[in-house]
């Protein structure tokens, strides 16, 4: 599995630690930013990640800010993205199962890193159930390409 990952600088800190969780797990990624001590527009770093994922470059893309709310709406703005912030255990799993979100937002001011790390290994792990979620996320996609005026599926 490849991920897309970014940050602003309310979470470069949280993201550095995740980055190296990755690496200890052998798992392949690109970081979109923001470097050590630079100042960015969080929604520019949840577009570029948003695109990516969205392109196919790569299966998932992980987000982290204050809160990870800002991260989450602005990658939902980018057409076949379904971005959760997730900061607990249940949701990390079910926006995976139940609504095949590719895209994990965390915040640095809400989540610890060994709960953040726990975060990251659940949404991993867990794949779309499909059954009766399938629908939802159909009827989601549905009212992104009525909203959109474009074919995302």
């Amino acid at each position: 599995m490849k991920l897309a990952i970014g940050c602003d600088e309310a979470a470069y800190n949280l993201k550095k630690l995740i980055v190296e969780h990755l690496e200890k797990k052998g798992i392949e990624y690109q970081d979109f930013g923001a470097g050590a001590g630079e100042t960015v527009l969080y929604p520019d770093v949840a577009a570029r990640v948003g695109e990516a994922v969205a392109r196919g470059e790569f299966e998932r893309g992980i987000l982290v800010c204050g809160t990870g709310i800002g991260m989450a709406i602005t990658a939902n703005k980018v057409p076949g993205i379904r971005a959760a912030v997730c900061h607990d255990p249940y949701s990390a799993e079910r926006a995976r199962k139940s609504n095949n979100a590719q895209i994990l937002c965390m915040g640095e001011r809400v989540v610890g890193v060994e709960l953040a790390k726990m975060l990251v290994d659940i949404w991993l792990k867990c794949e779309f159930a499909g059954g009766g979620s399938a629908p939802k996320v159909e009827r989601i996609m549905e009212y992104e390409r009525k909203y959109t005026h474009r074919d995302v599926s």
